[in-house]
């Protein structure tokens, strides 16, 4: 992947090394709204974290074709969008994002989101692409709606949070949807 321009002032970019710091950064700048959510949150506690965060993502690029890239606003890292591995046996993809609690609001993940959804089934070729949020999570569930997913089910006590147990509401996407919805 390359850097791509959404716009004059978001942009995506292939994780590097060099972003290890500002990852950091954000996520901490962010981690108590974050940390309600994302269950890796607590053990990213050290730029060194991040740095194999990064390292872990450029190799499933490597070796899967999966990808984490940030979200660039205005020249600052503002969070991160991706697919999780690419299942090309079946050619789907779960896509999963997360912004810095500064930029929530901006329409930066409905357009990330957008490019990686084109990517996924136009230029890949996949077949279905896949979002799943905490039902709780009303921001997040916010943007596979607004794009036209359709809810598929609500998979019970999913994910262990600090919170607790929370269910996941499962959105999908399928290749000739998209096109229709282009």
């Amino acid at each position: 992947m390359f850097t791509y321009k959404l716009d004059e002032e978001i942009e995506l970019r292939p994780l590097e090394p060099s972003h290890a710091r500002p990852i950091y950064q954000l996520i901490d700048q962010s981690r108590s709204s974050l940390r309600q959510w994302l269950a890796w949150v607590d053990a990213t506690n050290s730029v060194a974290a991040s740095e194999e965060y990064v390292r872990s993502s450029m190799t499933q690029a490597m070796e899967n074709g999966a990808f984490n890239a940030g979200i660039w606003y205005k020249g600052q890292l503002a969070g991160i969008i991706g697919f999780h591995e690419i299942n090309w046996n079946h050619r789907s993809v779960g896509i999963g994002y997360w912004l810095g609690s500064h930029y929530e609001g901006k329409g930066l993940v409905t357009s990330a989101l957008r490019v990686l959804i084109d990517y996924a089934l136009i230029e890949l070729n996949l077949h279905r692409v896949e979002i799943r949020c905490a039902t709780g999570n009303h921001r997040s569930r916010a943007v596979p709606q607004r794009l036209g997913f359709i809810l598929e089910g609500i998979i019970r006590e999913a994910e262990l949070l600090p919170i607790g147990y929370v269910d996941h509401a499962v959105y999908g996407m399928l290749q000739q949807e998209w096109k229709l919805k282009r």
